[in-house]
């Protein structure tokens, strides 16, 4: 790997662990973004803090011993409030972990350093370094799911607000008193654009529609014309570029990259996006801002991990050069 002196330089490595309510997505990453090799862990069995941590232990030391190379360190994605390597709060389906320096405990464990983030956070990093806004400094990352997360990139690194206590992307208020949120807001995008948003209001259009209906196959429906369908349609489309006009005029972003499963929709979710929200965004701060769909699938938590390790520990600059 060549450096901007054109010294040559070894290659070096992170190691990943991407912490889920049912699983650890574990790997390792060269500051390439070319994933060395990765594995599943199950935590079917594993149900208090330290059983989990104890799983993390091991597979950090199995990734540590799959490599001939410098580690830089190890990279976590966790579901809650991270701030300083310590979790706050953790998410629903991790509650137990609180004011818990998960950090500290594993480097000592393991002797590695330890970098820690939410794992939206982390998804969204992998995406804006390694994925589809890889050429870019300043980018904002969404991911549309039963919530909507997200991510911002400002000058290649990921910004959370003051003790990352920020980025809440999908809790912006667009209705003032309007539906209520899983957060306990009310109005917040994520109550009006997310998929489980979605499903709800076509339900309530379409009222002999099944319970277990889904985001794709109401994109079936609009596909192929259904009133109902295309209702609902219309209205997640709006209401979600509302959202996103409001991230561009705040940050005005090289892009604005659209993941979850919905993204995957086709060419024409996309579309009808940018041209929403060409026309609610202030043209100037619109007009270096593209919106695309993300690319990287079910490998951007892991790769973002990796991504905070080698962006903490200054590896990064070879990557992106």
């Amino acid at each position: 790997m060549i450096t901007s002196n054109n010294i040559q330089t070894p290659q070096s490595f992170a190691i990943g662990i991407d912490i889920g309510g049912t699983s650890l997505k574990c790997g390792v990453v060269n500051q390439s973004g070319e994933i060395q090799f990765s594995f599943l862990v199950p935590l079917k069995e594993s149900k208090t803090e330290d059983e989990i941590t104890s799983q993390i232990v091991i597979a950090i030391l199995q990734c540590a011993d799959k490599i001939n190379g410098p580690i830089l360190g190890v990279g976590i994605g966790f579901p809650g409030v991270i701030d300083n390597d310590t979790i706050i709060g953790g998410g629903d389906n991790l509650p137990d972990f609180e004011q818990l320096e998960l950090g500290k405990t594993l480097k000592l464990l393991t002797g590695f350093n330890i970098v820690m983030d939410n794992d939206a956070n982390l998804m969204g990093l992998g995406e804006l370094i390694y994925g589809a806004a890889k050429d870019c400094t300043d980018a904002i990352f969404l991911t549309v799911g039963t919530g909507i997360g997200g991510a911002i990139m400002i000058n290649q690194k990921l910004h959370g607000g003051y003790k990352n206590r920020g980025a809440e992307l999908g809790h912006i208020i667009i209705q003032q008193n309007g539906l209520a949120c899983s957060c306990g807001g009310r109005g917040c995008l994520e109550a009006y654009a997310s998929v489980t948003a979605l499903i709800d209001h076509y339900q309530s259009l379409n009222k002999s529609s099944s319970e277990e209906i889904d985001g794709r196959y109401i994109i079936e429906k609009y596909l192929s014309g259904e009133v109902h369908a295309i209702e609902t349609m219309e209205r997640h489309f709006d209401y979600l570029a509302a959202g996103i006009a409001s991230f561009v005029n705040v940050f005005s972003p090289q892009k604005v990259v659209i993941g979850g499963g919905i993204s995957e929709s086709g060419q024409f979710y996309i579309d009808e996006l940018t041209r929403r929200t060409q026309s609610l965004a202030m043209p100037v701060s619109l007009a270096n801002t593209t919106i695309v769909a993300a690319n990287l699938g079910n490998k951007a938590g892991l790769l973002g991990c990796c991504a905070n390790v080698f962006q903490k520990f200054k590896a990064l600059d070879y990557a992106i050069k």
